[in-house]
């Protein structure tokens, strides 16, 4: 930090009650009061360098004036007056702002003196303080406790430039201190500079600044667009954070939150997804508008195939007692992700279809955990599982096993939400070993676990068929091997013996009759494949009625036959 002296007489301001005077042997004869202070000083030392001191003592003979509208206070004004008197005085950029704004204030210009405060003050912020990153930041932050002052003097305009035109410094050229504390992070000699190096110096800024900077720095286009989504998850951690602790200044987080928002680079991946998700849930805590929450829905449902299941587990804001996990805010972006999935892309396309059973395979992860919640009504289950079109789970395992947890964990679900929750579920989708599992599962409902069992025979009903149909088919194939290679021996035979006129009559005699036994042949084993199938078929079907059901599943295969006599 760069620091300016000025002066070289000893400070003999003292306090006395409230008032502010110096050491002197001359009496003195202005009394100026600011804030409830008097300030008892001297006409010969002031108004020879404050141009309104001069304009307002000429126009009247009191000795005493009231300057409650000097930018920065009491404290601005007495450094003001101790470079009047030659008292030294030390400027950095803590107190530069106060100073430069009241010595305008008072008008300390070359035009009433030469060598006079403002022309001072302006050298030193042009040479010294906008050269340094700290000082151009330290300088900002004081400008916004004056802002209209600050921003008429163009102290804003200038700081902003310099922080902007710092930030766009390549790293390897960055030679100033910066703040860098991010998890994990250990700075280490030679070490290159991170790219994202000045997100957090510029969070202490207040908003509106903040937002001038980025918006600068974004309409240059020389930044990526990732590190300007660092900047604002930076930003909003130090603003946003705890925010379901304390409901104090909740329009001013309001304001920053739909600020941020704005923000957002057009890219997709600027930010996360997790970061996107918590915005959204902040927005519903505080209110945001609906401008705000339309703009993150979208921004969230566009990146959902992105997303982890750790992003997904969100808890509930504010904490209560109905759910641990904000389920309902997931199936809000899930629609949201459907929708643009829809207007983007076409269901036959592969490289969209990938992405939606992605989004379908996290979306089960997740109900799996939120299944363990002891609070989770069934009925946000079935919200939520219903959202997803069938097309999005090629099967359903996933699914199963989120069910199956959920019935486990509550077994006090009624028999309805029961048959709700399992309704969702394809027999066809199921891999061997969960249909294995599910039929030995007493948790489920009879309805499910008689159509598992129909469908693993029915599935071993055809898959016997078709071994039988594919051995009849070798069987077959053989004979007519065996019978076209008799006739292509007969009229290999046939040549050979047209020498013997006799021989060969008798030959061609035989193959003759051979062909016109061909189609009889062929009729008997048409007859031998048919009743050979047939006897498989009753063989296979013994076998599955006489296959081994566990005494749970025989009752629930007696339940289902007689309901159906019953109905016949």
């Amino acid at each position: 930090m760069k620091f300016m002296k000025l002066g070289m007489h000893p400070d003999t301001f003292y306090t006395e009650e409230a008032t502010r005077t110096l050491i002197s042997e001359i009496p003195t004869d202005l009394t100026i009061q600011i804030h409830g202070i008097s300030y008892h000083l001297h006409k010969y030392s002031l108004l020879p360098k404050c141009g309104l001191l001069q304009r307002l003592f000429s126009e009247k003979d009191d000795v005493s004036v009231d300057l409650h509208d000097v930018p920065g206070g009491e404290e601005a004004f007495e450094l003001c007056a101790k470079f009047c008197y030659g008292i030294t005085i030390n400027l950095s950029a803590h107190n530069f702002v106060p100073a430069f704004c009241a010595a305008n204030f008072l008008r300390m210009t070359e035009k009433v003196e030469n060598g006079n405060l403002i022309t001072k003050l302006e050298a030193f912020f042009s040479s010294c303080i906008l050269q340094g990153w700290r000082d151009s930041l330290i300088t900002l932050q004081n400008a916004e406790r004056m802002y209209d002052w600050s921003e008429n003097l163009g102290i804003v305009r200038r700081s902003i430039e310099s922080i902007v035109d710092k930030i766009l410094t390549p790293p390897t050229k960055v030679t100033w201190s910066y703040t860098y504390t991010r998890l994990g992070y250990v700075r280490k000699r030679r070490e290159s500079v991170p790219k994202d190096w000045w997100t957090e110096d510029i969070s202490c800024l207040g908003i509106d600044l903040f937002s001038s900077i980025v918006t600068t720095i974004s309409s240059t286009n020389m930044l990526q667009p990732r590190l300007i989504g660092e900047a604002l998850h930076v930003y909003a951690h130090c603003w946003l954070l705890d925010i379901s602790e304390s409901r104090t200044n909740e329009s001013s987080k309001r304001r920053i939150l739909e600020t941020i928002v704005s923000l957002i680079p057009t890219e997709k991946g600027s930010v996360s997804f997790k970061f996107l998700l918590r915005l959204l849930s902040t927005a519903n805590f505080l209110g945001a508008s609906p401008v705000t929450k339309a703009e993150l829905l979208r921004l969230s449902g566009l990146q959902l195939d992105e997303a982890t299941l750790d992003d997904l587990l969100l808890p509930t804001k504010p904490p209560s007692s109905k759910t641990s996990h904000d389920i309902d805010l997931v199936k809000t972006v899930l629609r949201s992700f459907l929708r643009q999935w829809k207007k983007q892309t076409s269901a036959s396309e592969s490289q969209p279809l990938k992405l939606l059973h992605k989004v379908g395979k996290l979306i089960d992860f997740y109900l799996q955990v939120v299944a363990k919640d002891a609070k989770m009504p069934a009925q946000k289950m079935v919200a939520l599982i219903e959202t997803l079109p069938g097309i999005a789970r090629p099967q359903h395992d996933h699914l199963y096993k989120a069910i199956n947890i959920y019935l486990k964990e509550h077994q006090d679900v009624s028999k309805a939400d029961k048959k709700q929750l399992c309704s969702f579920l394809d027999c066809q989708k199921l891999s061997p070993e969960v249909r294995s599992h599910a039929v030995k599962n007493e948790r489920l409902p009879l309805r499910t676990v008689v159509q598992v069992l129909f469908f693993e025979q029915e599935k071993s009903s055809t898959t016997t068929d078709r071994n039988h149909t594919s051995s009849q088919q070798l069987q077959t194939t053989s004979v007519i091997r065996d019978d076209l290679s008799k006739l292509k021996l007969s009229e290999a035979e046939e040549k050979s013996s047209k020498a013997n006129g006799t021989r060969s009559e008798v030959l061609m005699h035989q193959s003759s009759k051979k062909l016109d036994d061909k189609p009889q042949v062929t009729q008997e084993l048409s007859f031998k494949i048919k009743s050979e199938t047939e006897k498989e078929r009753e063989i296979a079907g013994d076998r599955i009625h006489g296959a081994q059901i566990n005494p749970h599943n025989k009752a629930q295969m007696k339940s289902v036959s007689k309901m159906a006599h019953i109905k016949r």
